[in-house]
């Protein structure tokens, strides 16, 4: 009879845990699906669906006993053929890599001193670091249009301490768009980097450094690689929404500095054509998708061939 008892009670727990596990699972998965895969979706059947007026034409059609299914693939066609819109996504993706590796160098040292300064400074550090958030994004971006201005805080600093004649040209440039993408996205590489850096086993630079180490070959060879993934997902965090950034480029950039989010812009609202503007849309999201898939399929291959 125990041993009865016994086993009911394992095979409730073994239950319990198996829908513990896939609610916990579910609840993001279904998250995607209903706030990302299905707009997806919508956007997707709209960059191949011919546009009357304001009215989409189905995909479907059935005439006379016959089920068509109808695509329009030459805004795709236009996009793979127009050098304009290669040297944008092109345009798109060197900006946003620039932002990334700037914000990088600029976030690790602050992450590293964060995690290695005493635990009650820490709190403090954090809301350093998160207190630009208290402010619209929008009118910090506009903040800088102020300093960098030809007659802004920085030229008229620079006239009055005699280190210039001229005031120099810094709005409008690849100069002023790195720069405001860089301060607003910086937090979001430092969040992880300090997540991961604050977890790290500190003995274990103790030992490099007891075997004979240098500390920055302790550094390099031990801190940086135990950071890689606080590294991954900040540069995710940055990259992803640089590729298509709209309000920075289009208040601090300038015809120099063109990029995917204005062009999405510009065929929604001033060209007002919805397929062209979703195909554009889906373009961008599979350039960022993916070398994602494909990263994690990676990963995962060298996690396992690691556990082997």
């Amino acid at each position: 009879m125990t041993a009865s008892v016994k086993s009911i009670s394992f095979l409730h727990q073994r239950i319990t845990g198996i829908w513990g596990r896939n609610l916990v699972i579910g609840f993001p998965l279904a998250f995607l699906l209903v706030f990302f895969l299905f707009p997806f979706l919508v956007v997707l059947k709209i960059s191949v669906s011919e546009m009357d007026n304001v009215v989409f034409k189905d995909l479907l059609v059935w005439s006379d006993g016959l089920l068509q299914l109808k695509l329009k693939l030459s805004n795709y066609i236009f996009i793979a053929q127009d050098e304009l819109y290669f040297q944008t996504y092109l345009s798109s993706l060197k900006f946003a890599a620039v932002t990334t590796a700037l914000c990088l160098l600029i976030a690790y040292p602050f992450a590293y001193f964060m995690a290695r300064s005493p635990a009650d400074k820490r709190p403090a550090l954090l809301m350093l670091v998160m207190l630009p958030f208290w402010t619209s994004f929008l009118l910090r971006v506009y903040a800088w249009k102020m300093l960098l201005a030809d007659s802004g805080v920085f030229n008229n600093m620079a006239i009055a301490a005699g280190l210039i004649s001229e005031p120099i040209k810094m709005m409008n440039t690849p100069f002023s768009l790195v720069l405001g993408m860089v301060y607003t996205y910086v937090p979001f590489m430092i969040l992880p980097l300090y997540a991961n850096l604050v977890k790290m086993d500190l003995r274990l630079l103790e030992a490099a450094l007891d075997l004979g180490a240098t500390p920055w070959q302790a550094f390099w060879r031990i801190t940086v690689p135990l950071s890689k993934s606080g590294v991954i997902a900040g540069s995710m965090l940055v990259f992803i929404p640089c590729v298509g950034e709209f309000v920075i480029p289009e208040l601090l950039g300038g015809p120099q500095t063109l990029m995917i989010g204005r062009v999405l812009w510009d065929e929604f609202f001033s060209n007002n054509d919805w397929p062209m503007a979703a195909t554009v849309a889906v373009v961008m999201v599979l350039l960022i998708i993916v070398p994602l898939a494909l990263f994690n399929k990676y990963q995962a291959e060298n996690a396992t061939g690691d556990r082997t």
